[in-house]
């Protein structure tokens, strides 16, 4: 098939941008098949996400959900197929926190660190331990979460305990993680862009609409609803603009090539890129996890009826941290904030930015290489996470503040849920702007 230059699509003036370039796209073969196989393999992985385990009541399922936060929040990284207590109930949630478990102990364990160096191979024998840790993490994810659900009568049939029917579920949810962690890398290696990501953003796209369409059944606020429609635009813009905004740092390289007989020196300028929001959706899964699962704990231990000392410890832990209470979304804003700086200066450190800029030559204008130079960085990074830092943490109690302001309750907005859908939107868009350009067409991507 013939491509279409740059100056043929300058001519079209009567499409859209975006469409068009959508349009250029599917006309290529290899990159129309990147895109079919991408949609099929987010299809399998909604069938999978509709088989379920054996001996599940679906009303006593349907009201855990609604009193219990955590299975909500475990929900969202299990694509939906939580709600239904499927095969794939756990997600990619294990590998996301066991790769977050690598990404902090590389720096800390020197073996991992040296491992880390060793280029494509090191990058390999990590991905492999992240690999062979996700399956622990899996098995005891899936046994806390039948625990959860065989207290809430969800699964009444099952005689829970170490015999044969419990570790066929358990089994079976470890094998449903880890095939959607291979359907992820399938999705990595031969469709377009990042796979775990495109799963968990499957699984929000797919429940979208009915949250939604719920919302809208049982509300009977127009106001409300189209003050809530204002605050979801603004919160889709900031995202876009956070998540895009960056430090430009200038850059000089200097090298010395041989011509003419002699050595003559040569020099360049680029810029070193550091992000806003470097840490992306990371500090907002560390602190709900932390935040929901004490109160979580505590609700099992709480009796209204009973006076004594530990009943009281659980019953303060129960109110203190729920959702719908203050003091929940005030520690959730606080935890968001720490662990932004933690998660950027600890995956700054890993890139080695400084050791890299002195390796090639490069150093940065009216900076010493090396350490100077680490330092340097490192306090540009700080300045500018603040920013981050206090956007996650804004955007991260949002919903509380805007159920209030609207009086719209049957219809919560998540804010993690579209700070990932508008993250991995444009990190897909990203690289198929630049398998565009590839190709000699004009991007969308300004």
């Amino acid at each position: 098939m013939m491509r279409q230059p740059v100056g043929a699509r300058q001519q079209e003036v009567s499409r859209p941008q975006l469409i068009q370039s959508m349009i250029d796209a599917m006309r290529v073969p290899d990159l129309r098949g990147k895109i079919l196989f991408t949609l099929a393999m987010l299809v399998i992985f909604r069938f999978v996400a509709h088989v379920p385990v054996p001996g599940v009541d679906p009303q006593a399922l349907s009201q855990a959900f609604e009193s219990q936060a955590l299975l909500g929040f475990l929900n969202l990284f299990s694509g939906g197929a939580l709600a239904n207590l499927s095969v794939a109930a756990l997600g990619v949630y294990p590998y996301i926190t066991a790769s977050i478990v690598m990404q902090i102990l590389v720096p800390v364990i020197p073996s991992l660190k040296a491992l880390s160096q060793e280029g494509e191979y090191g990058r390999q024998k990590i991905n492999q331990f992240t690999h062979y840790l996700a399956v622990p993490i899996a098995a005891l994810q899936a046994w806390g979460q039948l625990t959860l659900l065989r207290q809430a009568g969800v699964l009444p049939f099952i005689d829970f305990g170490f015999n044969l029917p419990t570790m066929a579920m358990v089994v079976s949810m470890i094998a449903g993680t880890m095939f959607l962690v291979w359907l992820g890398e399938l999705i990595t290696e031969r469709g377009l862009g990042n796979g775990v990501s495109l799963i968990i953003f499957g699984g929000i796209v797919a429940s979208f609409p009915q949250v939604v369409g719920q919302g809208l059944l049982e509300s009977q606020q127009g106001a409300g609803l189209l003050l809530l429609a204002v605050f979801t635009f603004i919160v889709i813009y900031s995202i876009v603009l956070f998540t895009e905004a960056q430090r430009r740092v200038p850059v000089q390289y200097g090298r010395s090539v041989f011509r003419g007989g002699r050595m003559q020196r040569q020099s360049g300028s680029t810029f070193l890129p550091l992000r806003v929001n470097s840490a992306g959706m990371i500090p907002l899964i560390f602190a709900f996890s932390i935040v929901i699962l004490p109160g979580t704990i505590a609700s099992y231990f709480r009796n209204p009826l009973s006076d004594n000392f530990g009943s009281r410890i659980a019953q303060f832990f129960a109110d203190s941290l729920d959702p719908s209470a203050f003091p929940y979304w005030a520690l959730v804003f606080v935890l968001v904030v720490i662990f932004t700086f933690f998660y950027t200066l600890v995956t700054f450190q890993q890139q080695d930015l400084a050791g890299n800029l002195q390796r090639n030559g490069g150093f940065i204008p009216g900076i010493r290489p090396g350490q100077p130079t680490q330092s340097y960085l490192t306090r540009v990074l700080v300045r500018i996470t603040w920013g981050g830092a206090l956007f996650l943490g804004i955007v991260a109690i949002l919903p509380f503040f805007v159920t209030y302001a609207t009086d719209v309750r049957s219809l919560t907005l998540s804010s993690t849920s579209l700070l990932i859908m508008v993250g991995v939107a444009l990190d897909t868009m990203r690289q198929l702007e630049a398998q565009l350009l590839m190709r000699n067409y004009e991007g969308f991507i300004r």
